[in-house]
């Protein structure tokens, strides 16, 4: 598995699939365990995006101390989770564009209102992903991603992040191939962003670790 041989020793973390929900458990007398939902590939993913983003202290908390509202939340809640979602879905849409694997969208909320605001969530990962892309000193605003590196991405990822994504590309075989691939699926997963392009600047951070 890429993410225990990656992060096993030096992290001592290690991804487990689990038989239910997913969870984060810290460190005890064992490594630390990112149980992702179910064996499915996705959400493994997804919960490993969140462990990339958890700061240091974070990753000593179950469930790196957050609250989690389940499932039939109002609209004020609805968005608030859709705030603390944008990074970790434009990670995992990362990964999974690394991984040649299909994403979508999430706003986990099917017994409630559903999504608060579809087009501006799915507007607002694909801002924060193309950011993660773009180079420090670039305007990846509506004229697309031609400033974008092939290789290396922006010092606004997370390093654990990173050091994953390189490690998938290696793997699947996509280096080199991964801002023209997000390019592509923009166009299926945030479509009115897609058309009108983006200014990454207007991405505000959602989640302080």
């Amino acid at each position: 598995m890429l993410f225990n041989g990656l992060f096993g020793q030096p992290c001592q973390t290690t991804l487990v699939r689990g038989d239910n929900e997913p969870e984060y458990l810290p460190a005890g007398p064992g490594p630390a365990q990112v149980i992702f939902a179910h064996g499915y590939f996705s959400s493994a993913l997804h919960e490993i995006s969140h462990w990339c983003i958890a700061g240091e202290y974070r990753r000593t908390l179950q469930d790196y101390g957050y609250w989690y509202c389940p499932d039939g939340r109002s609209r004020v809640q609805q968005c608030a989770f859709e705030q603390v979602e944008v990074k970790p879905q434009a990670l995992e849409w990362l990964f999974a564009l690394a991984c040649d694997w299909r994403f979508h969208i999430s706003v986990d909320n099917l017994a409630g209102q559903g999504a608060a605001d579809p087009q501006l969530f799915a507007r607002r990962v694909a801002c924060q992903a193309i950011a993660y892309l773009a180079q420090d000193d670039s305007d990846a605003g509506a004229g697309g991603f031609k400033n974008i590196p092939l290789s290396g991405f922006n010092s606004s990822i997370p390093c654990r992040a990173a050091d994953f994504l390189h490690a998938l590309m290696r793997f699947y075989g996509t280096e080199g191939s991964l801002t023209e691939a997000l390019q592509k699926d923009a166009r299926r997963v945030a479509p009115l962003w897609a058309a009108v392009g983006s200014d990454s600047r207007n991405t505000k951070d959602t989640e302080t670790v």
